[in-house]
């Protein structure tokens, strides 16, 4: 996975400008956050909460085709350790699915404690925790881990 950021930092440390989606995975829900390469700050978007695929993938070109992103960031859950998991292989297969379907550049980013971290944000604003909400911020956290990375690269 390390040599996979650095690829992305690489990718996007070329480019100057341009949105990016970035996803977190999940079987009931996915949470989406969207950012520009210029800003290097991400916000939560939507949640999508159909468990059909073909449902999530239709959802998901239509936000490609509103937002025009340059690339796409899928959350890489994985134990506290880094040892991967059922999810870890569900979320590299999304990914995956993402870039043969959408043909854009796809990234894994680590996402360990980004729901935990998306709640105490959500409580910390005073704001609602409900899972979507949850999984939004938690997207969101993604994204800024990919734009801090490309920082400090």
């Amino acid at each position: 996975m390390r040599e996979q950021r650095a690829h992305a930092t690489r990718y996007a440390s070329g480019r100057r400008t341009g949105t990016i989606l970035a996803f977190d995975f999940g079987t009931k829900r996915i949470g989406i956050a969207v950012g520009d390469l210029a800003l290097g700050i991400a916000h939560p978007l939507t949640t999508l909460e159909s468990a059909q695929n073909e449902q999530r993938f239709n959802a998901i070109a239509a936000l490609i085709k509103e937002w025009q992103p340059v690339l796409l960031v899928v959350g890489l859950p994985a134990h506290m350790n880094g040892g991967e998991h059922e999810m870890s292989r569900l979320s590299r297969g999304f990914a995956l699915r993402l870039q043969q379907r959408f043909k854009l550049p796809t990234f894994l980013v680590d996402e360990r404690l980004s729901s935990h971290t998306a709640e105490r944000s959500l409580a910390k604003a005073g704001m609602s925790r409900s899972k979507i909400a949850i999984d939004q911020v938690a997207a969101q956290h993604i994204l800024q881990s990919f734009f801090d990375d490309r920082e400090t690269s």
